[in-house]
């Protein structure tokens, strides 16, 4: 896939990964639109970027993505690769008494998988109308073999490698095609309480989104993520008592 002169909407754009995409596909000539709920951190974030519109948008308010669609509809129409970036992960806890797993994982549910198919749903019809387009999801490591200390997090993430799995068959026959990016631990705010200064630098992880789309490789592993798929190949049992090793 051509990785210049899109039009690309990164969710949950003003920092962390989201930032590194948005820094390095407007870099290439893309014309970058990126989302997120605080302002400030926006236009801070948009004010650093070439080619850059920054929203004040919540994934996770219906009302807000329905503004959003409007206004990308209007004022965006070229609009060819959605980057579903926006994510939430609670402090670490365990599937254990007292822990308000429910509300939690609900939450994490809510951000990481239901908003990513409702905006995906939404912005469809606009993205079948391009010669070429592309959605991109954003799951993670996890998604092959669950964190202990992250469940309701790591649960989001494989309902969220599943429906890309089923979306990207559903889209076939169509202009659009459906990416995975899968990233490892990533230093990187969002990361802080689980150790996140021992990942790799949200930098890594854009450059093999852009490298992935350049080849057109539907799942994207990058760093540690490819080791723990391939060990998820001959044992799943191994692979899940690789990655909580350390916990």
């Amino acid at each position: 896939m051509n990785t210049s002169n899109n039009t690309v909407l990164i969710t949950g754009g003003s920092a962390g990964i989201g930032f590194e995409i948005a820094q390095q596909l407007s870099a290439q000539g893309n014309q970058v639109i990126i989302t997120g709920r605080n302002p400030e951190r926006l236009k801070t974030a948009a004010a650093q970027l070439k080619n850059t519109t920054a929203i004040v948008s919540d994934v996770t308010s219906e009302d807000d993505v329905n503004q959003l669609v409007a206004q990308l509809n209007e004022q965006f129409p070229a609009l060819n690769i959605v980057i579903n970036n926006a994510g939430a992960a609670s402090s670490p806890y365990r599937f254990l008494p007292g822990a308000n797993a429910y509300e939690k994982a609900s939450a994490e549910m809510q951000t990481n998988y239901l908003s990513v198919l409702r905006l995906n749903e939404k912005l469809l019809p606009l993205l079948s109308e391009q010669p070429y387009a592309a959605i991109v999801n954003v799951s993670s490591i996890v998604s092959f073999a669950p964190s202990i200390n992250i469940p309701g997090y790591s649960v989001s993430k494989a309902a969220l490698h599943a429906y890309s799995r089923v979306l990207r068959l559903t889209l076939k026959d169509t202009p659009v095609r459906v990416f995975e990016l899968m990233p490892p631990l990533v230093n990187t705010e969002f990361s802080k309480e689980i150790g996140g200064e021992k990942g790799i630098p949200p930098a890594q992880v854009a450059a093999g989104l852009i490298e992935g789309l350049q080849n057109d490789l539907y799942e994207i592993h990058v760093g540690d993520t490819a080791g723990i798929y391939q060990l998820y190949l001959s044992s799943p049992e191994n692979a899940l008592q690789a990655l909580n090793a350390s916990i």
